[in-house]
């Protein structure tokens, strides 16, 4: 089979070579132009210009007020029972959860379903419902105890004074946290590999320790970013205890605007404060986040602290460059 390219050339004709390639230097080069780019620039620029200036200009915002009530004592006081609810429902909801998040994985099928229905029931209740409920417990049981179960009660005290109305709000916020907390937990321990339990089952390790020492270390990666998400969110969610009259933030900033009728001044305070509280959670979740990561990456990104001060050494290199004397060629050569 012969394959047949095109005419032959004749015989002594000398074989034509491709062109030489332009040269490099004598090519115009035309820089890659984004129009749309461009123009959507300039229009985030102009409502950001426009925003600016009404913050800046418009009397209604009234930022004497807002001087005045931002770090009053009694926002402060707000801000700190905002913290201190936040702190509780966070430590106790996650330590519930961490428990109902293993009970899910657990091979007993009593223990899982348990699990699964606490989870499905409190997904299913809204916040408020759940913490006008419990403050409403006296009403379904005056008296707690404790004694024999279907036996009789060894030890009883009045529900109101044993749970008062911090102690419902922290029940509440924490009894509901922890259904969000099991199903964050439990995808951290998922995305495990199955490897790293069985490696360290052979090496002989108790289950507890495997899970402390190998399994929980791992998941932490999987388990943060969510789990600052839902922190955060907690801590916003918190507004919703003035149901209960108690007097987190959100409340109090209604009390002061219910007496003076500045209510866009006040609810800035109130937007001012939670923008602070969040980006001081967000910076904590970064370099916790940072300080799980070192088993998967050894050379994590620089900080932005880090990355500052490189940026501080640097001018002060250039500066320093720059104060050096010049020496002259001729004297340079008259050395030699």
């Amino acid at each position: 089979m012969r394959l047949i390219t095109g005419p032959a050339a004749p015989p002594g004709a000398a074989a034509e070579t491709p062109p030489a390639p332009a040269d490099p230097a004598t090519l115009k080069v035309v820089p890659a132009r984004h129009p749309a780019r461009w123009a959507a620039a300039v229009a985030v620029a102009v409502l950001l210009a426009q925003f600016g200036h009404g913050l800046a200009t418009n009397p209604v915002w009234e930022w004497g007020v807002f001087a005045d009530y931002v770090l009053s004592e009694t926002i402060v006081h707000a801000v700190w029972i905002t913290l201190q609810l936040t702190a509780y429902a966070t430590v106790l909801g996650f330590l519930l959860g961490t428990v109902l998040a293993f009970m899910r994985l657990s091979r007993s099928a009593l223990l899982s379903t348990a699990a699964w229905t606490y989870i499905w029931v409190f997904r299913s209740i809204p916040m408020i419902v759940q913490l006008v409920f419990w403050f409403n417990l006296s009403a379904l049981y005056e008296r707690l105890g404790l004694g024999v179960p279907f036996g009789p009660v060894l030890w009883s005290v009045d529900s109101d004074s044993l749970i008062g109305t911090i102690g419902a709000a922290v029940i509440g916020l924490s009894l509901h946290q922890a259904a969000y907390a099991a199903e964050i937990v439990r995808g951290g321990v998922v995305s495990v590999d199955q490897g790293q339990s069985e490696a360290a089952a052979a090496l002989g390790l108790p289950r507890l320790r495997q899970i402390r020492r190998i399994v929980l270390p791992q998941a932490m990666r999987a388990i943060l970013p969510t789990a600052g998400n839902e922190i955060i969110g907690l801590l916003k969610g918190t507004s919703v205890v003035y149901v209960m009259a108690i007097g987190e933030l959100f409340y109090q900033v209604q009390v002061v605007y219910g007496r003076n009728g500045r209510v866009i001044p006040l609810l800035l305070v109130a937007t001012a404060w939670y923008v602070v509280l969040t980006s001081v959670l967000s910076v904590v979740q970064y370099y916790v986040e940072r300080h799980f990561a070192r088993g998967a990456d050894r050379t994590p990104p620089p900080t932005p602290l880090q990355r500052l001060r490189r940026a501080v050494r640097s001018l002060r290199a250039a500066a320093a460059r720059r104060e050096e004397p010049v020496v002259p060629l001729s004297l340079l050569g008259e050395k030699r």
